[in-house]
């Protein structure tokens, strides 16, 4: 009878200490967790911060879409120029100009040009200089692994957003460990397409035009207006 007491008081003492371990275990993990996050929320402030803090900002990129059960794989090269909110875009064929109050979407192709005003409080607008932004709020952020690219150390934070209806299962944000500029973005939908857009090249406070974020009507004469408001 004594015996079995002491079996079962030994085997409820191991039961409670492997409890105890797990809880133990379990908050050391969540105070993980919790930092890393705090780590990648700091790194992406530095990023804004640093982006905010030039002039003006011009990149060259190239973007990928892969979907390998659609068997889609597309390549394209672009180039963005920006100022405060103000931008030209050239991407596949088009170029798109922000004047900070209204768009000019050039479509030489079809000889038209669209116009209409944008609201940039609008968080679901979309524009090249909240590319740059955009992991500030709506998302939930943690450190992810650190490459060696061409000599160039990229940090990797992984983005998951906070909306369950968004197409998107989670974003890879490369940064630059030393210049805390972009280096790439990997963005992975729900239904397994991959785009990816990588920064070839990232020049800042250069010399522009005045008339450089100004669409000029009279160098497209042939060109079909088209006012959406």
């Amino acid at each position: 009878m004594k015996s079995t007491i002491n079996e079962l008081r030994n085997k409820n003492i191991k039961n409670v200490s492997i409890k105890y371990f797990q809880i133990i275990a379990l908050l050391f993990f969540s105070f993980s967790i919790q930092a890393q996050d705090k780590k990648a929320k700091d790194l992406l402030n530095q990023v804004t911060a640093i982006v905010k803090s030039y002039d003006n900002i011009v990149i060259d990129f190239k973007y990928t879409l892969n979907n390998s059960k659609e068997n889609i794989n597309q390549n394209s090269k672009g180039n963005v120029t920006m100022k405060g909110n103000q931008y030209v875009l050239n991407f596949m064929g088009v170029t798109k100009i922000f004047d900070g109050k209204k768009s000019y979407t050039i479509v030489p192709e079809d000889e038209e040009v669209t116009v209409s005003t944008v609201n940039e409080n609008d968080d679901s607008t979309i524009t090249p200089s909240k590319m740059l932004t955009f992991f500030n709020s709506g998302y939930k952020c943690s450190m992810d692994i650190l490459q060696d690219v061409k000599g160039r150390k990229i940090q990797y934070i992984k983005l998951v957003p906070l909306n369950a209806k968004d197409p998107r299962k989670e974003i890879l944000l490369g940064i630059d460990a030393q210049t805390k500029h972009i280096y790439n973005l990997i963005e992975t939908g729900k239904k397994g397409t991959k785009t990816t857009l990588t920064v070839n090249s990232f020049k800042t406070n250069q010399p522009l035009s005045k008339n450089q974020f100004t669409f000029v009507a009279s160098k497209y004469p042939n060109y079909y207006i088209n006012k959406l408001d």
